[in-house]
């Protein structure tokens, strides 16, 4: 190998380490609670609490500051997201269905998804959830490779399943977790390590946002500009909104 060349690989290398390092000494100071295969977060504006959802069918409730306050298995649940509502906790299943939990007992119903001739299966399972009003919630269903299957369905819950009333093909790849925020739809990419943000009336991305590299599975935002992300590595990271320029 020539000198030039030793050079060149030394630099790459250290150029390198230079930027893992930043990225883990960003996301070290970011992280807030340790939460095994944590997949979808909500913050719940009447308790100021957030809500994790884990592939475990586990549910954990924390303090902003991240500190655990209750931790819940709630049953065999592949759980990918969760939506906090006033009463109870709308959890997204991966393999085609909502589960509803009531917010006192716990107690629980699920509600499969229909309508459309929507296949959800393993391979294009539910990912993220989001309600947007009071009928509607938003899915996100896992495509990691084709934009043209990269799709939303707004479902409305009825007394016995959720009935799809619209797909949206968005075209983000893997789009892992999904919050609604000043009118405008928030979309998490593991992938890509981004946040994408959409008009959904005008069915237009609007911009891309990079993110430090984890296994971003959730996104959501308290009302002290706080945006905070569920990691399926196992954590939650609590930023400023300004560091990402929202």
């Amino acid at each position: 190998m020539s000198i030039l060349r030793k050079i060149l690989v030394t630099t790459i290398s250290i150029l390198t380490f230079l930027a893992l390092s930043a990225y883990a000494k960003i996301d070290s100071k970011a992280k807030i609670a340790n939460i095994p295969e944590a997949s979808g977060i909500s913050y719940c504006s009447n308790s100021n609490t957030l809500i994790v959802a884990n592939d475990e069918g586990s549910l954990y409730e924390l303090t902003t500051n991240g500190k655990i306050l209750l931790q819940k298995k709630l049953g065999d649940y592949d759980l990918e997201g969760v939506v906090c509502e006033e009463k109870q906790f709308t959890f997204a299943v991966e393999g085609g269905s909502l589960l509803i939990v009531n917010r006192k007992t716990l107690d629980k119903k699920e509600f499969k998804v229909r309508g459309k001739e929507v296949k959800i299966g393993k391979k294009h399972g539910i990912e993220g959830i989001v309600k947007i009003g009071n009928l509607y919630y938003y899915l996100s269903i896992q495509s990691k490779k084709k934009r043209e299957k990269a799709n939303l369905l707004r479902v409305k819950l009825g007394s016995t399943y959720a009935k799809i009333t619209e797909v949206i093909n968005h075209r983000v790849i893997d789009s892992a977790g999904l919050e609604y925020r000043n009118n405008l739809l928030y979309i998490v990419s593991d992938k890509k390590d981004k946040l994408y943000i959409y008009d959904l009336k005008r069915k237009k991305l609007l911009k891309k946002i990079k993110l430090p590299k984890f296994a971003q599975e959730g996104i959501t935002f308290d009302n002290s500009e706080n945006v905070y992300f569920a990691d399926d590595n196992g954590a939650v990271f609590k930023y400023r909104v300004e560091e990402f320029g929202l």
